[in-house]
């Protein structure tokens, strides 16, 4: 754990004589502040930051057209840059406004810096992550909620993750031991667990993951049964198994994945590499199990599955089972075109040698 370095927003210092944002604040100076790319400091109320990024929104919905693909990415772009450019001041850990919410990681990612600066997006995400970590989250295939540490993936849907109960519940292969590559907030590993696997090994290549699961599982029984490792694919695990479980990314790269999130979209080295390896780290009898979706071809980012391309090219597995499931209809009140989420389905793929 010594070698591992939290992933956090990058605190800063104050300039001389910043621009300051409060009620009754001019607002054209402020925007214009914004445009020729200095920073303006929210003071006064934490809610000042929320309508500024709004009159934001509503300065540049005029400037520009935010119709097409381009001229959307064009706008998120302006907006991603102007916005991060509006800051807040914590002071002794708390936020130096009146209103604002009680954010602990201020104090648990900071430990020896009392006083700093960060934008305000990056303190809205701080505050929606501390929500969660600190209420959880109910996980229906889980006794007990998971506490998603900060900048780690947690699932806001479940049915790929029933899929996943429902096989391993039926599994009767032996359960000595299994590899989890790229394990998140834990939910397989904590499923294996729960049915009888005496030891789970667990890689990712976030190290909040790693740090996350680690306080989360403390001195229990947990902790002797979920061994973590802080790599891609098998990291230092170099013994064979007899099940191996990867929930991969759902989309590929593409030139469009803005600021690229490696729990959602995979590039085109990932599923070979991870075929080559898993091919060594199997166990004669074993099962490689993968959850994936179909989402990559109903939206268009994809033609072909890579799992379905390993199986006709590969050479290393072939098919023992597939089952899939839909996906529940998207909420009324999304203000997203989800229309694709009627045909969505999510992907168990059983594989053996």
């Amino acid at each position: 754990m010594t070698d591992i370095t939290v992933n956090k927003p990058q605190p800063f210092l104050p300039q001389e004589e910043m621009v300051t944002y409060y009620r009754g604040a001019d607002l054209p100076t402020t925007l214009k502040t914004l445009e020729e790319g200095n920073p303006v400091l929210v003071t006064e109320f934490y809610n000042n930051g929320s309508v500024l990024l709004k009159e934001l929104q509503r300065h540049l919905n005029k400037k520009l057209p935010n119709k097409t693909f381009k001229e959307q990415r064009e706008y998120r772009a302006a907006y991603h840059k102007l916005s991060n450019l509006i800051v807040i001041e914590i002071e002794a850990h708390q936020l130096a406004v009146k209103k604002a919410p009680s954010i602990g990681w201020f104090s648990k990612l900071y430990p020896n810096t009392p006083d700093f600066l960060l934008t305000f997006p990056q303190v809205q995400g701080l505050n929606s992550a501390w929500q969660w970590y600190e209420n959880g989250i109910t996980i229906p295939v889980l006794r007990n909620k998971i506490h998603p540490y900060y900048g780690v993936y947690f699932p806001t849907r479940f049915e790929h993750l029933i899929l996943f109960d429902n096989w391993v519940k039926r599994y009767e292969g032996p359960k000595k031991n299994a590899i989890d590559v790229g394990f998140g907030s834990g939910i397989l590993a904590l499923q294996m667990v729960k049915y009888g696997f005496q030891k789970v090994f667990g890689t990712d290549t976030n190290p909040n993951a790693i740090i996350g699961l680690t306080e989360a599982m403390g001195e229990t029984k947990l902790s002797r049964k979920i061994d973590l490792d802080y790599g891609s694919l098998f990291g230092k695990w170099d013994k064979p198994t007899e099940l191996i479980v990867f929930n991969p990314p759902w989309l590929p790269e593409t030139r469009h994945s803005e600021n690229l999130d490696e729990a959602i979209y995979y590039n085109k080295t990932l599923f070979p590499a991870f075929f080559e390896a898993a091919k060594e780290m199997l166990l004669p009898g074993g099962k490689l199990v993968l959850i994936f979706s179909n989402l990559a071809q109903i939206t268009g980012l994809s033609k072909t599955n890579p799992i379905e391309e390993e199986l006709e090219k590969g050479g290393r597995f072939k098919l023992e089972d597939c089952y899939k499931k839909s996906v529940k209809r998207a909420s009324e009140k999304t203000k997203r075109d989800l229309h694709w989420r009627t045909t969505e389905e999510v992907e168990l793929w059983v594989l053996t040698h």
